[in-house]
């Protein structure tokens, strides 16, 4: 394998003084910060965790401070002509845990004291919220320049304790009682910048603090964080031509490969061109392997909880279609998960009807698709995170290798594997299960699930073979397969070349579990 010099990828680097000072690569974006400086002045962004929101706070924070130094050869270096000097006051929620009502209280405490040896004490019997804003005053008194405040996942607290009410209630209020001292501190401030995943439409910093703009779908700044294709191919060539090398592929395909498992992330209703995940793109460059970078650094326990709590039909995820209000509301609904799930990143805008003003939602790649999947299989099978791959990866070598009977056979054991406590399941629950599987199986070859009128229940494509599957819940094996021909369930695969195999199955609501099934071949 060829080898080419070694190049510093800024995985992990969130400070941008420490990026430019190192001579890590960087992706510029400095023509959008200058566009945002010198076009509004209070925003709002939610973007996914390890998106690059805090990167992008920490530049922002470098061109108020004033470093033209560190911005030696980027865009803005030809647009700036000032470089004022401004006091800012950065706050990060990122690094605690936030098991109390006191955990938070310090992280605040701490970030006060820092300001105050800056510009000035302030009398501790005023509470957080007072002394925050006499802070903000006295900076702008002392430097004689209007005040910059940067808040860093500003709901890091919130997301911890959603399925604590009395704790998150606490924070709520908390937060609420700390972040609207911005709308008085207006006269004082030259500019504010929050980011988080989410954004809580009961917490009252986005009813009080009404002038706050969100910037979270808005068209010019979809790009902000992540990286484009464009991007990557001009930033990271030699990284893309070293992983190319090491799969023995080309680049294009590599390229491929990389907009497979990484890309589709759109933010807005027109936006045409899909965000890569830039942790997994970075990750993938340095280590030369495939593996689901961003999906491993958090679980979606919380939000696999609200779906069980509310029995949200799983199935309806991919290719949802909602109201505009859903995204822009930003409730926090436990009867409705979706909102939350979108602002974390597992699902993204697939489609959008104007006329109706509609959403439609999806996976956005591969890495979230399956790890998504792969992590929900143990809260709705018997399965847990070490067997289902395995699982997974025998029903599809029985299904390329045409065993069908083997196939069914497994499909029965891991129904009857199912624990007691899940016996009394309803039959979505086990449509749900089906659902999973055949999903999975997709991570290995090409497979359809029904989600029209006139569509088989499950349609699977491997090099030799096509098989369509119906599942009666309700009926025979004969009806099931009597379904596949009147409905012309197979039509649509007749001029493939490929051998058509028909498999109806029935499920046994006594046994809960799948009872006869049949085989037959149309070719």
């Amino acid at each position: 394998m060829e080898t080419m010099p070694l190049r510093k990828l800024p995985i992990g680097i969130q400070d941008f003084a420490s990026l430019r000072e190192d001579g890590f690569l960087y992706v510029d974006k400095t023509a959008l910060v200058y566009r945002m400086v010198t076009t509004g002045k209070p925003y709002f962004m939610s973007r996914p965790r390890r998106f690059g929101k805090s990167l992008l706070l920490s530049t922002l924070k470098a061109y108020f401070l004033g470093r033209k130094d560190l911005f030696e050869g980027l865009a803005i270096e030809q647009l700036e002509k000032d470089w004022t000097v401004y006091p800012v006051l950065h706050l990060s929620l990122n690094a605690q845990f936030y098991e109390n009502k006191r955990s938070l209280e310090q992280v605040l405490e701490g970030h006060l004291m820092d300001w105050e040896k800056e510009y000035g004490e302030t009398p501790k019997e005023l509470g957080l919220a007072a002394r925050f804003m006499l802070i903000i005053r006295q900076a702008c008194e002392k430097t004689g320049q209007k005040v910059v405040v940067l808040i860093d996942e500003y709901d890091k607290p919130l997301l911890r304790t959603l399925a604590d009410d009395e704790l998150h209630q606490v924070y709520r209020e908390m937060l609420t009682g700390f972040y609207t001292v911005l709308k008085d501190a207006d006269p004082y401030l030259r500019f504010v910048f929050i980011t988080g995943v989410t954004k809580f439409s009961q917490l009252g910093i986005f009813s009080n603090l009404n002038q706050l703009v969100d910037l979270s779908m808005n068209p010019f700044y979809a790009t902000i964080c992540g990286m484009t294709r464009n991007e990557i191919e001009q930033t990271f060539r030699p990284e893309i031509e070293m992983l190319a090398a090491t799969h023995d592929r080309t680049f294009d395909d590599t390229m491929n490969e990389l907009t497979r498992r990484y890309d589709g992330y759109r933010f807005t209703a027109m936006q045409k061109e899909g965000i890569y995940n830039p942790f997994s793109i970075l990750n993938v460059f340095f280590s030369t392997m495939y593996q689901d970078y961003w999906f491993a650094t958090g679980t979606p326990t919380s939000l696999v909880e609200m779906l069980q709590k509310t029995n949200y039909d799983l199935r309806q995820l991919d290719g949802l279609e909602v109201p505009a209000a859903a995204l822009t509301d930003y409730r926090v609904d436990f009867k409705n998960p979706v909102p939350i799930i979108y602002q974390s990143g597992y699902l993204t805008i697939k489609g959008y009807d104007p006329i109706k003003n509609n959403y439609v939602l999806g996976y956005p790649n591969a890495e979230v698709k399956y790890g998504w999947l792969n992590f929900i299989t143990p809260y709705y099978t018997p399965l847990s995170e070490v067997t289902a791959p395995f699982y997974i990866g025998k029903f599809w070598d029985e299904l390329r290798d045409c065993d069908v009977d083997p196939f069914m056979e497994r499909m029965r054991a891991f129904f009857a594997d199912f624990p007691y406590e899940l016996n009394d399941k309803t039959e979505r629950h086990y449509q749900v299960v089906f659902y999973i599987v055949f999903k999975l199986l997709g991570q290995y070859i090409d497979v359809e699930i029904r989600s029209a009128r006139g569509r088989a229940d499950a349609v699977v494509k491997t090099t030799d073979y096509i098989y369509v599957f119906e599942f009666k819940l309700d009926g025979s094996v004969d009806e099931a397969l009597r379904q596949i021909d009147d409905k012309g369930y197979l039509i649509p695969y007749t001029v493939d070349g490929r051998k058509l195999i028909k498999v109806g199955a029935s499920f046994d609501k006594a046994e809960r579990n799948i009872g006869e099934w049949k085989v037959e071949s149309d070719t």
